[in-house]
């Protein structure tokens, strides 16, 4: 993976008093260890209890769940590895039940549906055009190049088009019809040769993947992903067509953002079941474009960068809502913030990488070269 450069920021929260919450390996599926993950003994092991009890059997989380608590707008940190959480906090109104609009974090989740259905025939694959779905949109278009966009250009924000985010959002959510606002914004370079980030993209994904199994995006993920992992296919939002946004507003408790990560972890298996492709997997998890506005790598659907020392891939939702999976130390950390505190998003943003990178990576990485007694599995 390439050495993504600059730190920057974009990308949600959880219900209950604070609390100090923590789990033993049941809450998390068994599965072979990861790809490059540090030998761990066979059998999976619950922390102890008790205030410091994944400090007892493993990593010492303590200092960076005291520096976390300091960020006004974090609602909750939860760190796991192997089949186990290392620990879980909750600060400033959030709670384990409580339910995140994770934002773009949904669009992992719409990566993982489209590389389901590649795999179960209804898509050809990401060199498909995106006009054998959308013919009745691009045979009008003023733009030919339009219809040879791809789907993997869509996954990995190389369609060509300008951008529905950012300034343009509103315009875009308040149109008469998503899908042609989208494709008709202007062409800024040829499709797969340029990336910038459009959720508009997604949206696309979601309309192709409805007409391509014949079944509406929510339905799709919950037979296919979110059911298999026990996560409520809840609701979100639908376009004037009908169409379920692709890409933003989903729903998820902590937790399973965690699980959701730890699919990835595991190439895409929970317990003993395929659920996404392994090959997919790992073709999301692959530099394919360069961030143009922060210089972090982008996939389809996943952000890449390094971070002391180590390859880190996340999900990312604007205002600091993110998953993420480090494969080498078998490692997934969620984090989530307060939708009501976005005069505090950047802010956030730093403070977890600085979290990640300053004491949560650095400490699974001390505890797990001393040996299996000093890491959790």
């Amino acid at each position: 993976m390439r050495l993504a450069r600059a730190l920057a920021l974009v990308a949600l929260p959880l219900v209950g008093s604070p609390a100090v919450a923590r789990t033993g390996p049941q809450d998390f599926a068994a599965g072979r260890p990861a790809p490059h993950a540090p030998p761990a003994a066979a059998a999976p092991r619950a922390a102890p209890a008790g205030r410091d009890a994944a400090a007892a059997s493993g990593p010492d989380l303590s200092e960076a769940f005291r520096r976390a608590r300091q960020v006004p707008a974090l609602t909750s940190l939860l760190v796991a590895r192997g089949d186990s959480l290392l620990g879980e906090r909750y600060f400033h109104g959030g709670g384990r039940g409580r339910v995140v609009n994770v934002r773009s974090v949904s669009k992992s989740v719409i990566s993982a549906l489209v590389g389901i259905a590649i795999a179960d025939g209804d898509l050809q694959g990401t060199d498909q055009p995106i006009s054998d779905f959308l013919a009745d949109y691009t045979a009008g278009l003023a733009e030919p190049r339009k219809a040879g966009i791809t789907i993997g250009d869509l996954l990995s924000m190389r369609a060509g088009m300008a951008t529905t985010s950012f300034r343009q959002y509103g315009a875009w959510v308040t149109s008469s019809d998503w899908i042609r606002w989208a494709l008709r914004r202007p062409m800024v370079c040829e499709p797969g040769t340029c990336w910038t980030y459009s959720t508009g993209n997604y949206h696309l994904l979601s309309v192709i993947l409805t007409r391509a199994t014949g079944t509406d995006t929510r339905t799709y993920a919950r037979r296919k992903l979110l059911g298999p992992l026990g996560i409520p296919a809840r609701p979100w939002d639908r376009g004037p067509k009908g169409y379920y946004l692709g890409g933003n507003n989903m729903g998820f408790t902590a937790r399973e953002m965690a699980r959701f990560g730890q699919l990835y972890l595991r190439e895409g298996r929970r317990g003993g079941r395929r659920i996404v492709p392994a090959s997919w997997v790992r073709r999301s998890l692959r530099p394919l474009a360069v961030s143009s506005w922060n210089g972090h790598d982008y996939g389809y659907g996943w952000w890449g960068r390094r971070l002391a020392g180590e390859e880190v891939w996340y999900a990312w939702g604007y205002g600091g809502q993110y998953v993420f999976v480090v494969p080498r130390l078998d490692l997934v950390v969620v984090a989530t913030t307060d939708p009501g505190r976005e005069d505090r998003r950047f802010e956030a943003d730093r403070a977890i990488f600085d979290l990640l990178e300053g004491s949560i990576l650095p400490e699974v990485r001390r505890a797990a070269a001393e040996g299996p007694q000093a890491s959790l599995r």
